[in-house]
């Protein structure tokens, strides 16, 4: 395709702006025009230096491009495409989400999905997400949307419900995580070699961060039932403490053994699809405290690696050899080529609930496989997890909707309402208007 448009809407970032820069150098089927959009200017042409290296290095000068937007509608003229990749806030407004409700009892592996972080989060990136929306219809309303901020569900739902006409997806990695550890599972069953993780064909089903493998297979073959049989022996769950503790010492903070999503099919007969960090945080059994988390082995990621890591990146100069693009595992590049009609890809997709999800409302933003193709999403009806965890995400969904009209109708005591009825709510009622009071000031949006 020529002379496509791409506009990066936190086009400073430092993750997924460059990542895709990348992965775009590695395509030889659109020509493009990339127009990177910050509210922090000198990181948008701080990135834009590294995207015209990235370019060179890699021989894609004559077929890529990139300029810095001086405003958002400068970016989003007629643009086919539109990534959105920002940080709703100061970086140190995270301290509060996470260390006030620690304060209190309250712990968060991530604090920006679900759980009262997740939820002061979401008030601060909704309103940039309706403002998002109506710039959108106003300037390129045919372009597709590829949404990588959290909270996922709330932020893309805020697109659709502020421009219900929006062509927008939610883009996240979780699922292919749990895609791997089945392929080292059924390695080890079979004594091969692990396979790729897209030769596990899953059916996903939930909402993002809290998704269900329902079918898993391999060649044809059901992987789950084996894996079921393996989750009833006690062996499949041992005392990880001593390696949570390690990955403390060492800061790796994202690693996991998967035996929360394992235990949601030993308990509730449905393996969950995203990372422990991230499924934990939906049901209150697992946060109890640091010794109960690092039994599964997995741990809560500090404030102080969030301030760091920012830090880091705000300052982190490249070498040739890192701008170097190698397949990655993202997914980005696949969806924009395959909606610009040059492939069909099938993955997993959040988008508005047509009945692909069955046991969910219609309309809510729910994560399921869908087929990509051009300028087309066909979402794929998934299998239904059991009961148990319908009722789980269920309770999560409707946590979601609240919270949506809440800050839809800026209405505190609605958004109060979603605070109470979160999963992770152990506060009597009066604690938790006090810690709902703190958090509505030193969680509000700045800069």
């Amino acid at each position: 395709m020529q002379d496509v448009k791409v506009c990066i809407i936190g086009g400073g970032s430092r993750l997924w702006a460059i990542q895709f820069l990348k992965d775009l150098t590695l395509q030889d089927k659109v020509m493009a025009h990339v127009a990177l959009y910050d509210i922090d200017k000198e990181a948008a042409f701080s990135n834009e230096r590294v995207a015209s290296e990235i370019f060179r290095i890699n021989g894609k000068e004559k077929q890529l491009s990139v300029s810095v937007a001086d405003s958002l509608p400068e970016g989003l003229l007629d643009a086919d495409f539109v990534i959105i990749a920002i940080e709703p806030g100061a970086i140190e407004i995270r301290q509060a989400d996470l260390e006030e409700p620690e304060a209190v009892g309250i712990l968060q592996t991530v604090g920006d999905t679900t759980g009262p972080g997740g939820l002061m989060r979401a008030r601060r990136a909704l309103p940039l997400f309706f403002d998002f929306a109506r710039e959108i219809e106003r300037y390129c309303p045919s372009a597709w949307v590829i949404n990588y901020t959290n909270p996922m569900t709330l932020c893309t739902a805020a697109l659709y419900k502020a421009f219900p006409r929006i062509k927008a997806l939610g883009c996240c990695h979780e699922v292919f995580h749990t895609q791997t550890y089945l392929a080292e599972f059924i390695a080890r069953k079979k004594e091969i070699a692990v396979p790729d993780r897209r030769e596990i064909d899953i059916d996903v089903s939930g909402l993002n961060h809290f998704t269900f493998v329902t079918k898993a297979l391999y060649k044809g073959e059901d992987i789950i039932p084996s894996l079921s049989g393996y989750a009833s022996d006690p062996d499949a769950f041992p005392d990880l403490t001593e390696k949570a503790r390690e990955r403390v010492r060492e800061g790796k903070w994202f690693d996991s053994d998967h035996l929360a999503a394992l235990l949601f099919l030993r308990d509730f007969g449905t393996l969950g699809a995203a990372g422990d960090r991230h499924l934990a945080e939906f049901v209150p059994f697992f946060l109890t405290s640091d010794e109960n988390i690092w039994r599964y082995g997995f741990v809560r990621t500090p404030y102080s690696y969030r301030k760091e890591e920012a830090i880091r990146k705000r300052n982190k100069v490249y070498t040739a050899e890192e701008l170097i693009a190698k397949a990655s595992d993202e997914e980005g590049v696949d969806i924009l080529l395959s909606l610009a009609g040059e492939r069909t890809l099938k993955t997993n997709v959040n988008i508005p609930n047509k009945g692909q999800v069955r046991y969910l409302g219609e309309g809510h933003i729910v994560e399921s496989n869908g087929y990509i193709s051009a300028d087309s999403i066909v979402p794929i009806v998934s299998a239904d997890p059991s009961i148990a965890i319908q009722g789980l995400v269920r309770r999560v969904e409707n946590v979601q909707d609240i919270a949506l009209e809440a800050i839809w109708r800026e209405d505190k005591d609605l958004l109060f309402q979603a605070f109470m009825l979160d999963p992770l709510m152990s506060l009597d009622a009066g604690r938790a208007e006090e810690l709902f009071e703190r958090m509505y000031v030193d969680c509000a949006l700045r800069y």
